[in-house]
C-alpha cells in the first residue's frame, strides 16, 4: 500500500479541524484517578453511558483511597449498569489498592500504566494523551474504521492500526489526531449510513471510491 501524502494529510486534517476545533474527550472527570476510572468503564460502553454512572459515582469517588472505603459491592453495585461492571469492578479496586500504596500519582507512561489491573495500551494512550497531552493516538472502531476508509492504512485489527499510525501521522497533527479522529468516526463517518455526501474528502476516500455506482449516487443524493 503506497504511503499517503503530507498533502492528503492536510487536507484530512484540515477538514477534522473545520468540523471539531475544539477536539476533546467527552468524558466528565476532575482529576487523573476519576479521568482513569472513567476510561477504564468506557471499554464496550459509551462516553454518555460512562458519564451517566459516574455523575453519581464522582461525588464519592474522588481518589484511590474513597474506592477502598466503599467496600467492594457498594462500588459493584454504583457501576452495574456498565458492561462487563463486574471484571471492571475488580480491577480497578485492584488498581486502587495499588495507587494507594503509592503515592496516588497516575503513571506518566505507557510502559507503567499497562502494569495496572485492567488497563491496555489503549486506555494508557487516552490517559496519556488527555492527563499528560503526550502526542499518542489512542486506537478504538472510530479511528480504526475511518482510518481504513480514507486509505491511511489497510489493516484488521485496531492494534495493527495503532502501530502504524505512530509513524504515519506527521508530528504537528498528532496532538490533535486522536479526539478528531474519534469525533469524526463517532458522529460523521459512521460504521452505518456514514454521511458521505456531506463529506470534503470524497475525492480521496477509498471507501467511497469503491462504493458501487448506484449507492454512490445514492449517499449524494
Amino acid at each position: 500500500m503506497a504511503k499517503i501524502s503530507t498533502k492528503k494529510f492536510d487536507q484530512i486534517f484540515s477538514y477534522f479541524l473545520e468540523l471539531y476545533p475544539n477536539a476533546q474527550t467527552e468524558l466528565n472527570f476532575d482529576n487523573g484517578f476519576q479521568l482513569l476510572v472513567a476510561v477504564a468503564l468506557s471499554a464496550q460502553a459509551t462516553d454518555k453511558q460512562v458519564n451517566k454512572v459516574t455523575a453519581s459515582l464522582f461525588q464519592k469517588v474522588k481518589k484511590p483511597e474513597d474506592i477502598l472505603q466503599m467496600g467492594f459491592e457498594d462500588f459493584e453495585q454504583s457501576i452495574k449498569s456498565i458492561g462487563l461492571y463486574k471484571s471492571k469492578a475488580k480491577n480497578l479496586r485492584k488498581t486502587a489498592q495499588i495507587l494507594a500504596q503509592g503515592d496516588g500519582v497516575i503513571p506518566s507512561t505507557q510502559d507503567e500504566l499497562v502494569k495496572l489491573p485492567g488497563v491496555g495500551e489503549k486506555t494508557a494512550k487516552v490517559i496519556l494523551h488527555v492527563l499528560y497531552h503526550q502526542p499518542v493516538i489512542a486506537v478504538d472502531t472510530h479511528v480504526h474504521r475511518i482510518c481504513n476508509r480514507l486509505g491511511i492504512v489497510k489493516t484488521a485489527q485496531p492494534l495493527q492500526t495503532s502501530k502504524l499510525l505512530e509513524t504515519l501521522i506527521p508530528n504537528q497533527y498528532k496532538q490533535i489526531a486522536h479526539h478528531a479522529m474519534i469525533l469524526f468516526g463517532r458522529y460523521f463517518c459512521t460504521a452505518r449510513n456514514p454521511k458521505c455526501a456531506d463529506c470534503k474528502l470524497q475525492e480521496i476516500c477509498r471507501y467511497y471510491k469503491d462504493l458501487p455506482k448506484t449507492k454512490t449516487s445514492q449517499k449524494n443524493r
